[in-house]
């Protein structure tokens, strides 16, 4: 692209979101007005596999270009790819190379609505919560609103935070059909409202709202969220269904496929160490095999990492790696027949 990259795709954390420039005039947003939040640091806490994916993630230039992309228009980004080709290992790597936070993750069911993203209202907790009250067995502020309203992800990423939170809707298309469409307005607009808060503003004109992923509490007034900083979205999709033409065109929209030979390599190394003459071996023929059906990385690295570690003898090796590499699915060829699933 013509504009200085962001994300450069080393994996070496650093501050050049800071040096982002202005949006298009159509994605400028003014949450927060001259005092955004500033977004927490990265939690140093977090999980150790999350940690690691976003440590070993290595992107393609493409993928480097996209996510680049996605930062300067302010877009969501679609990613879709087979299953373990690092779709959501990409939003990990972007948050600690740009030192974005933790990643807000909203996980798709089919029975996920746009109000699990958004926030979580337990009107029975509050009721409950008030009958303690007025018993004399709580504190006085345990039937209050705010204290049983909690911000679910895209909710979380959508306050008016000073850098740009990183938010992971994962498997989208899982989700129903009307979950897509339901999804525009909110990313188009960059901003929703809370109506429990809004029906309270005038009693209440400022409720402090827990977040997502912590305890921690943010000021929303007259119930209405809007952002400062667009956040860097991350859909993933299996590539299982067919998304709404007005869903596609609001999104950058990135295709990952199988890596080749030199990019399996890097991916070994980054995770294992310098592969050996067996684990090329075995790189050969998960490349080879990927042709009659459908492979993850994942599972070379399983087959790496064992056969690596146990002592078996060559022929042990061979029917162990076979087994941990089974196909996800086959590739019809014009025959109509199967590969056999043996190396």
């Amino acid at each position: 692209m013509s504009k200085a990259p962001v994300y450069t795709g080393t994996g070496e954390p650093h501050d050049g979101v800071d040096a982002l420039p202005a949006p298009p005039p159509w994605r400028a947003f003014d949450g927060g007005g001259d005092r955004p939040l500033d977004p927490p640091a990265e939690d140093p806490a977090g999980a150790p596999d999350r940690t690691h994916r976003a440590v070993t993630y290595r992107p393609t230039e493409q993928a480097v270009q996209l996510v680049n992309a996605a930062l300067y228009l302010r877009r969501p980004l679609l990613v879709t790819g087979p299953p373990g080709s690092g779709k959501s290992s990409l939003a990990y790597a972007v948050a600690r190379e740009l030192r974005l936070g933790p990643v807000l993750r909203w996980n798709i069911t089919s029975r996920s609505v746009l109000a699990d993203g958004l926030y979580q209202y337990d009107p029975l907790s509050r009721l409950y919560a008030a009958a303690r009250v007025q018993a004399g067995q709580d504190l006085p502020s345990g039937g209050e609103l705010q204290d049983h309203l909690r911000l679910g992800p895209l909710g979380t990423s959508l306050l008016p935070y000073r850098r740009p939170r990183v938010l992971l809707i994962d498997e989208i298309d899982k989700s129903d059909l009307d979950l897509p469409n339901d999804l525009l307005n909110v990313l188009e607009e960059g901003q929703y409202e809370i109506p429990e808060l809004r029906r309270a503003a005038r009693s209440t004109p400022e409720a402090q709202v827990m977040v997502d992923g912590g305890d921690e509490r943010v000021a929303v007034t007259a119930g209405r969220v809007r952002c400062h900083a667009f956040p860097f979205v991350v859909l993933t999709s299996n590539g299982e269904r067919e998304f709404p033409p007005a869903f596609l065109r609001r999104c950058v929209r990135l295709q990952l496929r199988q890596p080749e030979e030199e990019q399996l390599e890097a991916i070994v190394r980054a995770h294992l160490g310098e592969p050996d003459a067996y684990a090329r071996t075995l790189i050969a023929r998960f490349l080879e095999r990927g042709n009659s059906g459908e492979l993850a990385t994942d599972q070379l690295l399983n087959a790496i990492y064992l056969t690596g570690t146990s002592g078996l003898t060559a022929d042990s090796r061979d029917e162990l790696a076979e087994q941990l590499m089974p196909y996800l699915s086959h590739h019809e060829d014009h025959g109509g027949a199967e590969e056999p699933d043996t190396f």
